[in-house]
């Protein structure tokens, strides 16, 4: 178990480099990994090269780029040297993006090269230090395409040899952040479309990374591939600081996360972790796993039957652990609920699965567990040192909200007072908005978000994702959202078209006769689920929606577009 002397970056990445100087610390898939002396030497130099353009301790420094080895070498030298790192997503809206550089007060930014064109051609007043992430190094802004290419070819000779060199520290001492120093400032993408702007400190991420540990191990032979942005907490804290904090290693992917993309890398690197979302393992299952498992009419028969289903599943779990490498020992699952029907293959499967339970403003992580322990449908126990409760619960089903002491909550909402004192009650606890039951053996169950329950004629809380994860059990369906209108419980669906194609051979009928079967069809889904929930949670009508829903970073459905 890592043992550190001060909850900072700074001291936390002193001592790693310290204890592997030659071990691999980041890469991508395809190119030899940096080592952490080698990233430590980085490190230094984009110090003094801050330190030279004019930043210093609390500036506020601006990273706006995909995953990249960079991306974590500028993080790491932004906190180190007591500056603020203000990570942006760049599915934000351009807009949205130019509001928080002027909401934060960035002094700078490092931007890769794919999203220079957000922030190169901007009326920014005053406009920010550019760097770019790819490089390392000072870039003009306003640059034409052709510049900047031109630029970029200029500096690759003396790239490579600068992310290649060894030399001694150089020991810039002074500007020590402190425990209680802000580290960084994260704006959040939501599922209502109003972000906060969470600050998080030194000690709250450190801290969030520690605790974790206690309960899953990662050592200096684990490897990592990274699918989420490394912009949202949940990647940068599971994902990066353990990593770093560790000795393990961290690849990451010069493209989306497709399955082309993705699996080939997995067979390359064979990583023996990996973050993910529901949705992303949903699709897996629903697209590649169960229409396998269900390719005719005996194994359709036959996964029906509780036992054979459970030994089908075993046998596509073994399958799905060779095509992921085969030394996954951690198969992280965050950020939303999980189906049941993914869950209960993962499960029935032994793959090595666990769920995890946190916010931004948490640092993330609030309850997990390792896959030796998990509890169908828990997002395991909550870490040591937090103080967890279920403020108001039902006295019948004991569900209540979440509140949270602790040294992992955020320090507040970015020049936001107002927002900041109502976040917490009178007594200190951060008030989650989730709804859940902790069980005396400190497991916990969430049952979603107090904005998202719908209270039945009787006063009932209906819980909008537990109807979402049974109606995404059909086979036929991708996607779910669930909500209230004008007294009625209506429920929106992505439907599978290869499924239904493959089934009832949409394209050979014409354009009415397939609107048809698709009308007749939604009748079917509502009907199959009012007979499978309380008769307070029967959906009146389901709508068809033609598009993927849009999601947030963590692949959660913005809902507030859609009611």
């Amino acid at each position: 178990m890592v043992q550190l002397e001060s909850y900072t970056l700074r001291a936390m990445i002193d001592q790693t480099i310290a204890r592997f100087p030659n071990h691999a610390a980041l890469s991508m898939v395809d190119e030899k990994p940096i080592t952490y002396e080698q990233m430590g030497n980085m490190i230094q130099d984009v110090i003094e090269m801050l330190k030279d353009h004019g930043i210093q301790k609390g500036d506020k420094v601006v990273i706006l780029s995909q995953n990249l080895p960079n991306w974590g070498v500028a993080y790491l030298a932004i906190t180190y040297m007591g500056a603020i790192v203000v990570p942006i997503l760049v599915d934000f809206h351009l807009n949205e993006i130019h509001r928080i550089i002027r909401h934060s007060g960035a002094k700078a930014i490092f931007v890769s090269n794919a999203h220079y064109d957000k922030v190169g051609y901007s009326d920014l007043d005053p406009q920010p230090l550019m760097f770019l992430l790819d490089n390392l190094t000072p870039i003009e802004a306003n640059l034409s395409k052709d510049k900047l290419s031109e630029y970029i070819n200029e500096r690759k000779a003396a790239w490579k040899k600068f992310r290649n060199k060894a030399l001694a520290s150089v020991g810039l001492v002074d500007d020590q952040p402190l425990e209680d120093d802000l580290a960084a400032i994260i704006y959040t993408s939501g599922t209502t479309g109003s972000s906060k702007d969470v600050m998080l400190t030194h000690r709250n991420l450190v801290m969030d990374a520690w605790l974790t540990l206690h309960i899953q191990n990662v050592d200096e032979n684990d490897r990592l591939i990274s699918v989420l942005p490394l912009s949202h907490t949940y990647e940068c804290t599971i994902g990066f600081i353990i990593p770093m904090m560790t000795g393990a290693c961290v690849y990451y992917l010069d493209k989306p996360p497709t399955a082309r993309i993705l699996i080939p890398a997995m067979q390359k690197i064979r990583p023996t972790m990996i973050l993910t979302v529901p949705l992303i393992i949903e699709k897996i299952f629903k697209l590649q796993i169960y229409p396998q498992l269900t390719k005719n009419l005996v194994m359709r028969e036959l996964y029906k039957l509780p036992p054979a289903r459970k030994a089908l599943h075993k046998v596509a779990g073994r399958k799905l652990m060779k095509t992921f490498g085969g030394k996954i020992h951690f198969f992280g699952i965050g950020g939303a609920l999980l189906s049941h029907d993914v869950e209960r293959f993962l499960s029935d499967a032994s793959f090595p699965y666990a769920i995890g339970y946190g916010l931004t403003e948490t640092s993330p992580l609030i309850a997990g567990c390792s896959p030796s322990v998990v509890k169908f449908r828990s997002t395991g126990t909550v870490l040591p040192q937090l103080d967890v409760r279920i403020a108001d619960p039902d006295p019948k089903t004991k569900v209540g909200e979440i509140q949270i002491k602790g040294p992992t909550v955020m320090k507040g909402y970015y020049k936001d007072k107002q927002r900041t004192e109502q976040a917490f009650t009178e007594d200190g606890y951060f008030k989650t908005g989730d709804l859940g039951l902790l069980t005396k053996k400190n497991y916990l169950y969430i049952k979603g978000r107090i904005k998202n329950v719908i209270i039945g004629p009787g006063g009932e809380n209906i819980y909008a994702e537990e109807i979402e994860a049974k109606l995404n059990e059909a086979e036929s369906v991708l996607e779910s959202m669930i909500y209230e209108s004008e007294g009625h419980i209506i429920a929106r669906v992505f439907l599978n078209y290869e499924t239904l194609e493959n089934t009832h051979n949409l394209t050979r009928m014409g354009s009415a006769q397939s609107e048809k079967f698709i009308e007749k069809h939604l009748s079917e889904l509502k009907t199959n689920l009012n007979s499978n929930v309380a008769s307070f949670s029967k959906i009146h009508r389901i709508i068809e929606q033609k598009e993927p829903f849009e999601k947030t970073p963590t692949q959660k459905i913005k809902r507030f577009l859609y009611q």
